[in-house]
């Protein structure tokens, strides 16, 4: 008889904690779950230290936005001196409500576990709501420690109601992740665009120094700077926020010191713009016009969703520490300082944060901004790379190898395959658009759409796991909702001024998302319906025709709830087993992380002594899964345990062991060591799928070219687990699906 697993809580596998489920799918998905970090006890010299190194890792882009916000807002010039007063008052309300308001006190706390972003928020509604669309998420993983969520009592009935909804309706759960996917890939543009308008931008202010500085030449140099940008990221930044911190300190220091000593020297006046009646003023002189330059003024928050994005790495106190008190306050004191000079330089606008420096201070302006926008570009880029790592552990993009850098910041991670996409794509934007003005129409609407999209996922969060108060709700859609959509429609208007580009990458990364994850569920199904019976296991194991191999083999398989249909087509063509028989299933559960002592979760399946089990591998979003040779002597150590402890387990009433299953114990714990040393083969199977026959052009276009395609010219799994080539067995099947 097969005995269901246990769920161990520590390492003593004390009987009083062992707790017995019928389910191996519940004991699949149960784990204890690291807090939030919203909501850990610190003291206030780690949250001083971890604001610090926030400045170094979150604020790079919105920083520089100074570099480039005035002269992508006036392209046409300034008509009517009181229209900078309306800018500045849009750029400082915007970034209050927006940035401050929004993100800095609403949004960061919507976190999951600890960590933001698209895919976060993703995770955390579908820890509540059953609207996963992969089939290894299964409904007993709503009742997992770390899956549970501390609810308000009141406001039940409308969140019930609208959880009921989604979980009734296939259509909102495709909704809801495709709008995740969506929010993923506009991200992913951002990372394109952020390196290439953010060097740009401050490479041109060399053309104030010297009038032999053409436009191609900055373009040149600006392009070499990114390919050594993206040639160095193998390298990792094990220390970034301490060695990018002072920088961006100096940096927020000078611009901010600046503004004061504009403001003081052309225009203290520009204080006038606290009142938002010359927005009003503003849109009733330039009316068409000024619509379109809010396209220019919503520039101003690039950057704000990395503070979410990146919140897994600090804790939300010490990002709202580092805003308020330094970011803030210093690119609020730069606008200023810059209307403050173009009041008395109106034909200035194209130029205006370098001409608007003390000559002075040029030069080490200039070298600081350049540093600051790489800084920029790097925060980006990283954050490219962890949302990319989430998407991938979640099914909905394709294999690729994914490198952790830092062994101390584990949110730190190199994609090869991706990194020189993205360079070859910020190289193409850079020297194809030239101009900054060009590149902020399509930056802008990669902002927006992502800021959008997060609100209405927040929306959803506030209704069925917050439980706000409806008033709050609606007051949410129609203040910060609205303005939203405003800046959205003003940055769609330049479509074809260069906003088309963000759009055409997010629909290429979504259909590749899509294919990807409609096949990977696809498959899933296939094997879930074709599963092989523990009764076949044991008549396969015990057949005395099948010769007995020495060592473990490891079968490996993404199907959880059994064993795939690929081993019976194994054993139908290799008459031959190894002495212990895993089947391991790696299995992604919906939240960030999993501790290494709750990772392996085993069952044994052969009748008696039989050295047949089974193991489910769990991995949060954010762990690493290339572990190498450690995986192996983890996952045997912790069979030894399993054997030891757990297996044959007598009811929890009964206080002695039986003498006989304890014999049979310490003999296969000695069968499994024996075998350790005879070494350990690695079956992998690989499935090739096809369409099957009858199957519309769609879906054979979908499967037979569009997902091979993708399969073929990416990784593949040995190389992502980093299994020992050596050691390596692939056991092909092809599935119709």
């Amino acid at each position: 008889m097969e005995i269901p697993l246990e769920g161990m809580k520590d390492r003593k596998f004390s009987r009083e904690k062992l707790r017995r489920y019928d389910s191996w799918d519940v004991e699949a998905a149960t784990v204890s779950g690291a807090e939030s970090n919203g909501s850990k006890m610190v003291d206030w010299t780690m949250i001083l230290k971890l604001a610090f190194q926030s400045i170094g890792i979150v604020y790079g882009d919105i920083g520089t936005s100074p570099l480039y916000v005035y002269s992508s807002t006036f392209t046409n010039g300034i008509n009517h001196n009181d229209d900078i007063l309306g800018v500045l008052s849009m750029i400082i309300y915007t970034l209050t409500l927006l940035t401050l308001i929004k993100y800095v006190f609403i949004v960061l706390h919507a976190n999951d576990n600890g960590d933001g972003g698209t895919f976060a928020l993703y995770s955390l509604i579908c820890r509540y709501v059953k609207v996963g669309l992969i089939p290894s998420q299964q409904a007993e993983d709503r009742d997992v420690s770390n899956f549970q969520l501390e609810l308000p009592s009141n406001r039940l009935r409308r969140a019930s109601n609208l959880k009921s909804t989604f979980e009734k309706s296939l259509f909102a759960k495709y909704l809801l992740l495709f709008l995740t996917m969506l929010g993923t890939s506009m991200v992913i543009g951002d990372g394109i665009l952020t390196p290439c308008i953010s060097v740009l931008s401050a490479v041109g202010g060399i053309q104030e120094a010297t009038s032999a500085m053409t436009e191609g030449r900055i373009v040149w140099i600006s392009v070499v700077i990114l390919i050594f940008l993206f040639l160095v990221q193998r390298f990792g930044t094990d220390k970034v926020g301490y060695s990018f911190a002072p920088i961006l300190i100096v940096w927020f220091l000078m611009i901010g010191g600046i503004g004061i000593y504009n403001f003081a020297k052309y225009d203290p006046h520009v204080i006038k713009a606290l009142n938002p009646k010359y927005i009003i003023d503003y849109f009733r002189r330039n009316k068409k016009d000024a619509w379109i330059s809010l396209g220019g003024v919503v520039l101003a928050i690039t950057g704000t969703e990395a503070m979410f994005a990146d919140v897994g790495h600090f804790t939300v106190r010490s990002i709202q520490i580092s805003m308020c008190s330094v970011t803030f306050p210093s690119i609020i004191l730069a606008y200023v300082g810059q209307a403050s000079y173009l009041r008395l330089h109106n034909s200035d606008f194209k130029h205006t944060f370098y001409r608007s420096i003390p000559d002075r201070l040029y030069w080490p302006m200039f070298v600081v901004a350049v540093l600051a926008a790489i800084i920029a570009s790097q925060a980006m880029i990283s954050g490219t790379f962890s949302i990319i790592q989430q998407s991938l552990s979640l099914g909905c993009f394709p294999l690729v190898k994914i490198v952790h850098t830092s062994s101390k910041y584990e949110g730190q991670v190199y994609i090869p395959e991706i990194n020189y996409l993205l360079m070859f794509a910020c190289v193409a934007v850079t020297a194809g658009f030239k101009t900054t003005a060009k590149i902020g129409n399509a930056y802008g609407i990669a902002v927006v759409f992502v800021m959008t999209l997060t609100s209405a996922l927040l929306v959803l969060i506030m209704v069925m796991i917050w439980k706000t108060h409806i008033i709050l709700v609606i007051l949410y859609i129609l203040i910060i909702g609205s303005v939203e959509l405003l800046y959205l429609s003003s940055v769609l208007y330049k479509f074809d001024q260069g906003g088309y580009l963000p759009l055409a990458f997010a629909a290429f990364l979504v259909i590749v998302m899509c294919v990807w994850n409609y096949v990977y569920r696809k498959k899933y199904s296939y094997e879930l319906d074709n599963k092989v019976s523990p009764d076949k296991i044991r008549e396969i194991a015990t057949n005395p025709s099948f010769s007995r191999l020495p060592g473990i083999a490891l079968f490996y398989s993404e199907l959880v709830q059994g064993i795939p249909p690929i081993f019976k087509h194994y054993i139908a063509n290799v008459p031959a087993l190894h002495s212990v028989l895993v089947f391991v299933s790696v299995k992604s559960l919906p939240i960030s992380k999993v501790l290494p002592d709750e990772r392996f979760l085993f069952r044994h399946v052969g009748p008696g002594e039989l050295a047949v089990f089974r193991c489910v591998v769990r991995y949060g979003y954010k762990d690493m899964q290339n572990e190498g040779g450690s995986f192996e002597q983890a996952l045997v150590d912790r069979l030894k345990e399993f054997i030891r402890y757990e297996m044959w387990a007598p009811p929890m009433e009964v206080a002695h062991h039986d003498g006989k299953n304890e014999e049979a114990k310490k003999r296969l714990v000695e069968l499994i060591e024996r075998e350790m040393n005879n070494g350990v083969v690695h079956l992998l199977g690989e499935s090739e799928v096809v369409a099957r026959r009858g199957s519309g052009i769609g879906r054979r276009v979908l499967i037979d070219y569009a997902y091979n395609a993708l399969k073929r010219n990416l990784r593949q799994r040995d190389e992502v687990f980093e299994i020992p080539h050596k050691r390596l067995m692939k056991v092909g099947m092809t599935y119709e699906l």
